[in-house]
């Protein structure tokens, strides 16, 4: 019995146990193969991940200085002192 999903085809899956039927191995032993192709792809691109986490913040430390300083110098009072 299989669901009927839209556009996913069913495949046959042929198992090591007796009359090709899938067993708890069999399953067990594909999850560790996925979970070895995640592991690798994961490693792969953690440091693309860095690279941008650490321009991210770079870029918003300078935005808030840019706009903290442009609102000081608005802000500011000038004080001017004549002698007499």
């Amino acid at each position: 019995m299989s669901p009927n999903i839209p556009g996913l085809k069913p495949v046959s899956a042929q198992g090591s146990g007796p009359g090709g039927k899938v067993e708890i191995t069999d399953i067990r032993a594909k999850l560790g193969e996925i979970r070895g192709e995640v592991d690798e792809t994961t490693e792969r691109a953690k440091p693309i991940v860095l690279y941008a986490a650490v321009g991210g913040a770079v870029l918003l430390i300078a935005v808030a200085f840019v706009l903290g300083r442009r609102r000081g110098q608005r802000k500011s009072t000038w004080v001017e002192i004549r002698r007499l």
